[in-house]
Parts: structure tokens; sequence; C-alpha cells
């Protein structure tokens, strides 16, 4: 499959899993349906999916993270080095970024959480909760979305 192809096995994979999301119409445009993607991932609950719906999704998300750029964790100056920070535990290990937190390539982030610690379920809403996930694979999964929490 092509990337338009992979957008569309994804679109119509989360429109069988809600009855009333079969009115939905496919945008022809491929901004649009990018977007009708990125809605209906924001909007769905934790659960299981297939493994070949994870498969599409990682293939795609994974073209799309390679076509803007990865920033490698490793290459990043640490706390201690940039602030002359000695008073922070682990000081040796911490980086602050600035920048777009979507590109990194690190073993964790820290992202503010709010209370239901579900994330944000508000369609293509600019925030960090939603960034996250869709630049990333769901096999991180919506399982664990819990992880990305809006404030």
């Amino acid at each position: 499959m092509d990337h338009s192809e992979k957008v569309s096995w994804l679109i119509r994979e989360l429109k069988k899993e809600n009855p009333g999301y079969a009115a939905l119409r496919e945008p022809v445009d491929e901004k649009e349906r990018r977007r009708l993607l990125r809605s209906l991932m924001n909007v769905r609950w934790p659960g299981e999916v297939s493994a070949e719906f994870l498969r599409v999704q990682d293939e795609l998300l994974q073209e799309e993270l390679r076509a803007r750029g990865i920033v490698h964790g490793d290459a990043l100056p640490v706390i201690r080095d940039e602030y002359a920070c000695t008073a922070v535990k682990n000081d040796d290990r911490i980086v602050l970024w600035r920048g777009d937190i979507t590109t990194l390539e690190v073993d964790a982030i820290v992202n503010a959480a709010n209370s239901q610690m579900l994330g944000c379920f508000v369609p293509c809403h600019g925030c960090i909760d939603n960034a996250i996930p869709h630049s990333i694979t769901q096999g991180f999964t919506w399982s664990s979305k819990i992880e990305c929490c809006c404030t």
C-alpha cells in the first residue's frame, strides 16, 4: 500500500468500530483524508486493535516521521552541561527540549496530565496530547492513551 491507501484503509477500519461513523464520507483531498483519520484516532477510546491495523498505522506514522525528520535524544545536551546545573538528581540524563516533540527519538517524554488521565478527545485539537500519539505508533496504543494527557 502507498501512503494514500494506508490512510484510506485505516479510516475504513476505524469507521467499522462505530456504526455512527458509517455516514462519514472519505474526503477526496489527501490532506482532508489525513485530517479525518486523525479525528477518528482522537475520539477512539482505549481498546484492542488488530495486528494488521497496528502494522499499517505504524508504517504510515513512521513514513510521516521520516519525512519530518528525527532528532536523536543522545545528540542533545543534558541539563548539567546546558545550564551548569548540579543540584538536580540525574542532571546528566535529563534534557529540556524546545521544538517539535513529535520528532524526538527518546526513551520517554514527560507531558502534563488532566484529571481523567485519558488525554484529549477533541478531534484535531492542537494540544500536545493529540500530536504525540499521531506521530508515533498507535502500537503504543490507545490502551496507553493515559500516557498523553491534555491540561
